[in-house]
């Protein structure tokens, strides 16, 4: 059982990194790991993922790169936060910043609706995924954000894609939601009784 691993997770696609963390911790319990990442989404996914896992991290920059310094807490348990019961669970994928066709300016005065909307799915709503150009509904100056800052205020988990962000060059403006991989996206997905997509 190796007590420190070392992975070189740069140049990885999402969900590379967290997927080749993951086989690391499977194969063994070390008690430290370093894993090199070359970009936000990747530092992010994997910090929340070690941490749900019973580690300490902190992050070292370089040139092109940011070395992740993983221990295991000394009372640590990984997050044993229950999941939730497929049959109760409600998630809403939201794949662009406004929905339908025809009218740009429509789409966006109808996704406002819709998100002023969901709260009336009540402890239902369990998480929402933004993804592709619903990644610009999290980003700062958006109509959208101030009901999705409601929303997690309520308690609603909101998962924002990393590479999405990542291409429209958004990582920076992002201000609500924790940046996620897809890993996350298929399993919460797949957890969820009900999914609403849009």
């Amino acid at each position: 059982m190796p007590k420190h691993v070392a992975l070189d997770c740069r140049s990885l696609a999402c969900p590379g990194p967290v997927l080749r963390v993951i086989d690391a911790l499977e194969k063994g319990a070390p008690e430290t790991l370093e894993v090199q990442v070359d970009d936000q989404a990747a530092q992010e996914n994997v910090t929340r993922l070690l941490m749900g896992k019973g580690f300490t991290v902190t992050a070292e920059e370089g040139p092109g790169r940011v070395v992740l310094k993983a221990a295991r807490r000394a009372s640590a348990q990984a997050d044993a936060s229950p999941q939730p019961q497929s049959q109760e669970k409600t998630v809403a994928f939201i794949t662009a910043d406004s929905i339908g066709r025809g009218s740009d300016e429509l789409g966006g005065k109808l996704m406002l609706a819709f998100l002023a909307t969901l709260p009336e799915l009540g402890a239902s709503l369990w998480r929402i995924v933004l993804v592709n150009g619903g990644v610009k509904l999290a980003c700062e100056r958006h109509p959208a954000l101030e009901k999705l800052e409601t929303l997690a205020a309520s308690g609603v988990s909101i998962l924002v894609c990393g590479t999405c962000l990542n291409f429209f060059e958004l990582m920076d403006k992002k201000r609500v939601g924790e940046t996620t991989n897809m890993l996350d996206v298929v399993t919460s997905l797949g957890l969820a009784g009900k999914v609403i997509q849009i």
